[in-house]
């Protein structure tokens, strides 16, 4: 039951230097996706949750939980940008490979549109216990300890009086800079490339 939640059906029957290869093929892009982001219309965008839940999918629960925990160190160490190490972004993302490796390799549905209602399932889990649970929490209680910036007191007068609440400061990530809308692109995609992915000769249903 361990080695089932550790590896996807595609890596348990992989000898220990394929399965160290596969682990460290996915990590690789991890960290690309943790490194590397992109601008558009003052919206941050990453394929960092999309790259989360593939790397669950392709390496299994833990497998996947593990690369993404390192991919973001390793991503942090590259393109820092002179901010500290904030612990709780791995964390999201290994969660959300986590989610989607027991979802897409520990869950038997068999119907048709199977593929579809996992990825519904594994959007909603990710987005719920990854990005708003941990993620925004973590930046929340941070930014709360070191004093909140002009910008989101500024929000916060402006929107919220002088309460300077979780879900005051949620509403300022997600929809005053734009966040969900890098969430929504990300599932967007999830759509598109989780079929593709499982077509793959060496991806095993």
């Amino acid at each position: 039951m361990l080695k089932k939640l550790m590896f996807s059906k595609t890596l348990i029957s992989k000898t220990v230097a394929k399965k160290i290869a596969y682990i460290a093929v996915v990590t690789a892009f991890t960290v690309v996706s943790n490194a590397f982001e992109f601008k558009f219309s003052d919206v941050q965008f990453s394929l960092t949750v999309l790259i989360s839940i593939l790397s669950g999918i392709i390496l299994g629960a833990g497998s996947g939980f593990c690369a993404c925990l390192i991919g973001d160190f390793l991503g942090y160490i590259i393109n820092s940008s002179g901010y500290i190490y904030m612990f709780w972004v791995g964390l999201t993302t290994a969660v959300m490979a986590f989610i989607s490796g027991v979802i897409f390799n520990n869950i038997k549905l068999n119907f048709k549109g199977a593929i579809i209602v996992k990825t519904i399932i594994v959007c909603l889990l990710t987005f719920l216990l990854g990005t708003i649970l941990i993620n925004t929490t973590g930046f929340y209680v941070y930014n709360k300890t070191i004093g909140f910036s002009p910008a989101v007191l500024q929000y916060f007068e402006s929107a919220f009086g002088s309460e300077k609440s979780y879900l005051a400061y949620a509403c300022y990530r997600f929809f005053f800079k734009g966040q969900i809308y890098n969430s929504l692109f990300n599932y967007g995609l999830a759509f598109i490339v989780i079929p593709l992915i499982k077509k793959l000769p060496f991806i095993k249903d």
